[in-house]
């Protein structure tokens, strides 16, 4: 199939874990009903984002995957004839825990997960405090309806990640994220910053030749300090953007993607034939000294 139909749920969180989660089990629904095939969840969704703060307590929200959550998502798929892409906080053992999205086929088949590769480290997003850095390297997940890839959240400003899912096959990049405003900011920062965020997306969809789905959560946190920005986007594989959700409001939305565009636009702009993968081993390090 080249011609798929993406579904966005962007949703805001309450405390209560099971509240969250049957909220998003009921969007999700919604989305097939509009025809969805593949339904793409925010980061985190069965919680408030937990990270503004360094709480052992908050290691209690951690599931064990496979498990409960993944075996309802797994029967909702299998009901709806839809692929559910869904970010959870992952118990792997004991003092090891992970940020992690697993993706189920539209039989219900439980495909696998991703775990984030980048962990990040600023005032509100604790996220080293929480969670180990992956180590299943990049991934893609044939479905039923298209070969996608997954990153999440932080991972969206390094190329490196998309260029590289990007050639192992993904045709559309996913990401489940969870970004905001501080609500003691000014307008020309809040919008400086959602520019820089919706814009190293769209390169990624133009520098490889992909569609991009980038998933946010709306609604006050943190007490009140701060805004999850929304404005949930889908990119063509030039940066062209075919939906934008609000910055305000939980939406459910589902919109098209063609595929079979990105030969035409590989073609036409052929970034990956003039590769100099010969030339890129600096890459690796950790920075060049002229030295």
């Amino acid at each position: 199939m080249t011609k798929v139909k993406v579904g966005i749920v962007q949703m805001s969180c309450v405390k209560d874990k099971t509240a969250n989660f049957q909220k998003a089990a009921e969007k999700i629904k919604e989305a097939a009903k509009k025809g969805a095939q593949i339904v793409c969840l925010q980061e985190l969704f069965t919680s408030l984002y937990f990270c503004d703060k360094e709480d052992y307590n908050n290691f209690q929200l951690a599931e064990t995957i496979p498990g409960p959550s993944t075996e309802i998502l797994q029967k909702i798929a299998m009901e709806n004839n839809i692929v559910i892409i869904a970010s959870l906080f992952e118990k792997r053992t004991q003092g090891i825990y992970h940020n992690t999205t697993v993706v189920i086929d539209a039989d219900g088949t439980y495909l696998g997960m991703y775990r984030k590769m980048h962990i990040p480290d600023d005032p509100a997003f604790y996220e080293k405090f929480y969670f180990t850095p992956g180590d299943l390297g990049y991934k893609v997940f044939e479905t039923k309806f298209s070969k996608i890839g997954v990153l999440i959240c932080w991972d969206q400003w390094y190329p490196e990640a998309a260029r590289i899912t990007s050639l192992m096959g993904a045709e559309i990049l996913f990401y489940p994220t969870a970004i905001g405003w501080s609500t003691n900011q000014d307008l020309p920062t809040n919008t400086e910053q959602y520019n820089a965020w919706q814009t190293i997306q769209r390169s990624h969809a133009v520098a490889n030749g992909v569609h991009v789905v980038s998933v946010n959560r709306v609604g006050i946190e943190q007490n009140g300090a701060m805004k999850f920005w929304g404005g949930s986007f889908i990119s063509n594989p030039f940066g062209t953007i075919l939906y934008q959700a609000s910055h305000d409001n939980e939406e459910v939305i589902v919109q098209e993607v063609d595929t079979s565009k990105t030969d035409s636009y590989r073609t036409h702009w052929p970034f990956l034939r003039d590769r100099r993968i010969d030339s890129y081993q600096p890459i690796t390090k950790r920075f060049i000294d002229e030295n």
